[in-house]
């Protein structure tokens, strides 16, 4: 299983530190959130963000890219170390040319299922990438509340992944007990956020550890 903390949700006085300490501590990987303030209604991490993080981390990097023209800038990121983009494909007028961008600069695509996205719309994708993102919220925040109809946008792919050899990675108000369901039902990981890691009682080891005891891992 995959636990791939989001750094949006970390201290940013001191990134390195964070990512140093969530690698110790156990996580998986580690989840970089950039967003522009026009595709969402928010601005979180930079370029100097994300190559703090890729240089202090022997982590598998992913990138989640909520901007517009994401294909603009893919040699930037891959400049910056990172090993995996996931782009949103309504913030790009051709989603196949940036998936092509990405794979020319040796990294990992995926693309990102908004919450009002259907699986039939975003199947045309899928033999193209190697990830996908499923939001559980609505992009361009961290605390929202889960949406329930995610849960059958997730079952869908979940029941078709390993026709496309996908993996598939819930993001968005993975809570403790959400994570336990779905780790039952052939889902690859999650990104930790606000509902399970940041902000809770313990060092991020213990709250790492119990999240893997609950999902079986440990």
């Amino acid at each position: 299983m995959i636990y791939s903390p989001s750094l949006m949700c970390a201290s940013c006085d001191n990134l390195k530190a964070e990512a140093l300490s969530l690698e110790a501590a156990g996580a998986t990987r580690l989840h970089l959130d950039l967003m522009d303030g026009m595709y969402v209604p928010n601005f979180a991490l930079g370029l100097g963000d994300v190559k703090t993080v890729c240089r202090n981390t022997s982590l598998v990097t992913e990138l989640h890219l909520m901007i517009m023209e994401p294909g603009r800038y893919i040699k930037m990121f891959a400049n910056a170390g990172v090993d995996i983009i996931y782009f949103h494909p309504d913030s790009d007028s051709d989603p196949v040319a940036v998936i092509k961008r990405i794979r020319e600069r040796g990294l990992k695509p995926g693309i990102v299922i908004n919450p009002e996205a259907t699986i039939d719309s975003m199947e045309k994708y899928f033999e193209l990438v190697d990830h996908v993102l499923v939001m559980g919220v609505k992009p361009g925040h961290a605390g929202h509340l889960y949406l329930p109809h995610v849960d059958q946008k997730l079952e869908q792919l979940i029941a078709i992944k390993n026709d496309y050899n996908l993996e598939v990675i819930m993001d968005g108000a993975c809570s403790l007990e959400r994570m336990r369901r779905w780790s039952h039902q052939n889902i690859d990981g999650f990104v930790l956020g606000t509902s399970s890691l940041f902000g809770h009682r313990g060092t991020y080891k213990d709250i790492i550890d119990n999240i893997k005891r609950e999902c079986g891992d440990l």
